[in-house]
């Protein structure tokens, strides 16, 4: 409360949220959700592969990493698109179009975000820090993809694809192409269901010259594209599967994908997209949490130690 020159005490200021806080919900980090599953089922196959034991002290510096290239990401996704973002009704509300963090702040914590990143790399072993500013490219990339291409989620993909290929390296020091099938899996994944997510801002893509494939091609097409992605990848998580001799409990958390993918789609249709969110925060969420869960009980029982 406060007193004006009447005497009159009146409500002061709202409290802004503290910049730590108000930093997060800017990356969303809550949505790391998506991305570390996948690279919790490389990491830990690979430790299978190696020696059949979970190293903690690598998967924590993998998830370390995951979550400082991903809170880069996001803040340079943040900063970039601040303007389009600011012409945006459903996204004008950001942290960095209102104010609640400053451009100075957000380059701050991406900043600091990639040299924890480039930090646990180098931890890992040579190759990982070789590699990892090849991982950060698309990373910028991405966000200007969306003024040159009307296909800026496969970029959105390519960069999403490196996380299962990145943790198996981070656990083996060497390449894998059991690995690269994994992670092309989560990258069509992803750009399939960023498909979907581009079809609420039609409207406004298309009034401020913002390309992707529902402004240029419109939204049945964006939503049929979606489905091919998300055919291709079942196709390749089962490829997956078989290249590591996956057991009973892997194939049952494919059921549960391939289920989870025909409910998506069923509730998402070109002239409805009211249930867009469900679709793309829960189900998508539900896909990474319930695939690592299947893909950890199948490795534990075939023998991974604790």
């Amino acid at each position: 409360m406060m007193t004006t020159a009447d005497g009159v005490a009146r409500p002061g200021p709202a409290p802004q949220p503290g910049r730590t806080k108000a930093f997060l919900r800017l990356v969303m980090i809550e949505h790391s959700v998506f991305a570390l599953p996948f690279a919790y089922i490389a990491a830990l196959t690979a430790m299978f592969e190696l020696d059949r034991n979970i190293h903690w002290g690598r998967l924590l510096l993998v998830t370390v990493a995951m979550v400082g290239l991903r809170t880069f990401a996001m803040a340079c996704n943040r900063i970039i698109d601040r303007e389009i973002d600011a012409r945006n009704p459903r996204t004008a509300s950001r942290e960095l179009v209102t104010g609640a963090v400053s451009v100075r702040s957000a380059w701050t914590g991406a900043l600091v975000a990639v040299v924890v990143f480039l930090g646990a790399a180098a931890a890992l072993n040579p190759l990982c820090l070789a590699l990892a500013p090849i991982a950060v490219i698309p990373m910028v990339v991405y966000p200007y993809g969306k003024r040159f291409t009307n296909f800026p989620h496969a970029i959105l993909g390519l960069a999403q694809a490196m996380g299962p290929v990145g943790a198996w390296i981070a656990v083996t020091g060497s390449w894998s192409w059991d690995a690269v099938i994994l992670g092309l899996a989560v990258g069509i994944w992803i750009g399939g269901f960023d498909l979907i997510f581009a079809c609420q801002d039609v409207q406004a893509d298309r009034a401020h010259g913002v390309k992707s494939v529902p402004a240029r091609f419109g939204i049945p097409a964006a939503l049929y594209g979606a489905r091919g992605c998300h055919v291709v990848t079942m196709a390749l998580f089962v490829w997956y599967a078989l290249a590591t001799d996956a057991g009973v409990f892997l194939w049952l958390g494919l059921t549960l994908v391939a289920a989870a993918f025909l409910y998506e789609h069923s509730i998402v249709r070109p002239h409805d997209l009211s249930r867009l969110n469900r679709a793309f925060f829960t189900v998508n969420g539900f896909i990474g949490i319930a695939l690592f869960v299947c893909a950890l009980l199948d490795l534990l029982v075939r023998g991974l130690t604790v």
